[in-house]
């Protein structure tokens, strides 16, 4: 199946960011997946509405009116993580705001495709305080996208996708090859020709750290990542504040990308 339309939604982990590409900016998963749709379709065109820090209602808000209106015939949607960060976290609000976005672009003949979320403990300590929040979002992602016959791409299920190795510094960001890897892992759930299941491959065995190294890089890590989020918290500040999506218009997708 070949799409004319492909319209993105989301956050930071869709807009691309920790993928940086001297030539276009900030690229990601997203800009990757249409880059591959392209190669089968050279007339696709592509919008990415993601914006960095918002809210699973905010992104209904903000960008899901704009994405009917491009008519898409495919459609991703990646959200939830920011909810599930703060105190107020909702699961069930969660999943009635996807649901929303799930029924309105089924509903306008697009295909939907999201995403549920590995398991945070496997990446850093303190992630197993989010453990039961993940698993809580998961199952609200499942709910909704099963009920309005959205294709889901579990996340959760592959070993791979806990590797550090993907991730960015900051734990919560994919890298380069996190964003090259969710790609092709959204072609082939979308039977993109060419795709296959070598995302999914482990990455070559390394030496267990020290002790000392692990004791070095979460001190590094709460220094140069946990605090400053918890700040903003405190001061009710967004990495999204006053931003707009980096692709508001379909557009074709260029050789550069």
């Amino acid at each position: 199946m070949t799409y004319d339309r492909f319209v993105a939604l989301g956050d930071s982990q869709t807009e691309g960011l920790q993928d940086w590409d001297p030539k276009v900016g900030f690229r990601g998963w997203a800009d990757r997946l249409a880059s591959s749709l392209a190669v089968v379709n050279p007339s696709l065109r592509y919008a990415n509405l993601a914006v960095r820090g918002l809210l699973a209602g905010q992104v209904r808000r903000t960008q899901l009116d704009a994405a009917v209106a491009l008519r898409p015939d495919l459609a991703t949607v990646m959200a939830g993580v920011n909810d599930l960060l703060r105190r107020s976290f909702d699961p069930a609000a969660v999943g009635t705001d996807l649901a929303a976005m799930f029924e309105a672009l089924t509903g306008a003949g697009a295909r939907v495709l999201t995403v549920t979320f590995p398991d945070p403990a496997r990446l850093t300590p303190a992630g197993r305080l989010l453990s039961a929040r993940t698993t809580a979002l998961n199952a609200a992602i499942r709910a909704a996208a099963g009920r309005h016959g959205v294709l889901v791409l579990d996340l959760s299920s592959y070993p791979v996708c806990t590797d550090q190795r993907l991730w960015s510094a900051d734990r919560l960001h994919l890298n380069e090859l996190g964003h090259t890897r969710l790609a092709a892992a959204a072609a082939h759930a979308l039977e993109v020709p060419g795709s296959d299941l070598s995302w999914t491959e482990p990455l070559p065995t390394l030496p267990r750290p020290t002790l000392w190294q692990r004791v070095d890089a979460e001190l590094r890590w709460t220094a140069g990542f946990a605090g400053p989020w918890v700040m903003r918290r405190i001061r009710r500040q967004s990495s999204g504040d006053g931003r707009v999506a980096k692709r508001p218009d379909l557009s074709p997708v260029t050789a550069a990308e």
